[in-house]
């Protein structure tokens, strides 16, 4: 579960009640005219004495106090969820009275309620799923108030908060390095001598050099005080580059999910690393951005900054216009895409022109529909020598691209890049 903060405000509303009469009253009346129908037809006064109960508590019912409204509070434990994870809403119900209560919760669009959806008594909970990523409206609460003697009801309706549903992200656990970091303290084993843990070579004593440093068989096999030595550690800016244009496949599957989840599980492996990750998410000539930053904060904020809607974002925009801050020299960019925009793939040339160290994460698992006619399997042959023609001019101007299903985790794919650091071609 997402942290929150120190707690959720409770949303309340005061409802007003739309009273009718139940179905327990309406056999009620059915039995009591039928009796005096049967006994005015018949003329058997006997059957007027059985209509008699039934009638005389619709009356008694008739002059019972009904509150006009009643104030609803739903309370979700969270505001925001990973798909997948389960949310309890919490209801209660005041004003209502001597009536008994009954809550029934209408799920709302791609969200799956875990047990009963519906409960009795002043207080009740909920638990629920959301199943796809995406600001979710966790449905509609349905408040019902029955009378001590169940003559009359009380409807009222209320929409329960909505709430921020992130991808679920995928399985990172290693990260891609480049050969040259900043001079900037980081965890990433630097190929300078410096104050890390990683132990890099041996070199001879000068003066002013630790005497724990000193490497005592060295010394002895060489004649000569030797102290060992370590590599610098230091950190990198990491860019991330999400390719929201194309959201072909299946729906939970599809090139946008599998864009989303893999950006959401790099941004976690970076950060772990003290590295600092920025976003960049690119639609249809326009882009929206987040500078690099450190912490699991800024997983958040990447990830809010994908979901953004689309109105916010900046049309027009180009990443030749982005700012420094946005995209710093000699950061590594990481590109999530299905690779089926041809203006998208023209940036990329353009940015590894400019010279930034790109790799590229193919997410595209979805092709044409199959049909018999022929020109319809030479179009789908044509279609794949393109997509071969834009991978392999990639590969010739130094950008790796690595293809993910989704389904295994992200540190497969990358392992090729990963075992050792990874050099900026010129």
């Amino acid at each position: 579960m997402i942290p929150n903060g120190p707690g959720l405000p409770v949303a309340g509303s005061e409802l007003e009640l739309r009273w009718r009469s139940s179905r327990h009253a309406r056999r009620l009346l059915t039995l009591g005219l039928a009796g005096l129908f049967v006994a005015v037809l018949a003329r058997r006064p006997e059957f007027a004495g059985l209509a008699a109960p039934a009638l005389l508590l619709l009356v008694a019912g008739r002059v019972q106090r009904r509150p006009p409204r009643i104030t609803v509070s739903a309370r979700p434990s969270a505001r925001r969820v990973f798909e997948g994870e389960r949310l309890a809403v919490a209801v209660v119900a005041e004003g209502g009275g001597e009536c008994t209560v009954r809550w029934r919760l209408h799920p709302g669009l791609e969200i799956a309620p875990v047990g009963a959806a519906a409960a009795d008594g002043p207080r009740a909970r909920f638990v629920l799923t959301p199943e796809r990523w995406g600001r979710r409206q966790l449905g509609t609460l349905e408040v019902t108030l029955r009378d001590r003697w169940r003559l009359t009801e009380g409807h009222a309706s209320l929409p329960v908060p909505s709430i921020d549903c992130y991808p679920a992200p995928a399985g990172q656990r290693t990260t891609v390095v480049l050969r040259r970091l900043p001079n900037r303290l980081g965890e990433h084993p630097a190929r300078i001598s410096g104050e890390g843990i990683e132990f890099s070579g041996v070199r001879e004593y000068v003066p002013g050099d630790r005497q724990r440093s000193i490497n005592w068989p060295a010394s002895t096999r060489r004649g000569r005080l030797q102290v060992n030595t370590f590599a610098a550690e230091r950190s990198q800016d990491v860019v991330l580059l999400v390719d929201a244009t194309s959201d072909v496949g299946e729906p939970g599957s599809s090139a946008l999910d599998l864009a989303l989840r893999g950006a959401g599980a790099a941004a976690r492996a970076y950060t772990d690393a003290r590295d600092r990750v920025g976003v960049i998410t690119y639609q249809w000539g326009g882009s929206s951005w987040l500078p690099p930053g450190l912490g699991r904060r800024q997983v958040y904020r990447i990830i809010d900054s994908m979901l953004t809607s689309d109105a916010s974002w900046t049309r027009g925009a180009s990443f030749a216009r982005l700012p420094r801050a946005a995209l710093p020299p000699g950061s590594l960019v990481v590109v999530f895409s299905p690779l089926l925009d041809q203006r998208f793939v023209e940036a990329l040339r353009d940015m590894r022109e400019r010279g930034f160290t790109m790799l590229v994460v193919d997410v595209l698992n979805a092709e044409p529909p199959a049909r018999r006619r022929p020109e319809d399997i030479m179009a789908r042959r044509i279609w794949r020598m393109e997509q071969e023609a834009i991978r392999f001019s990639l590969r010739e101007l130094g950008v790796p691209v690595v293809h993910w299903d989704g389904e295994e985790s992200l540190d497969l794919p990358l392992a090729a890049h990963t075992r050792r650091p990874m050099a900026a071609r010129r």
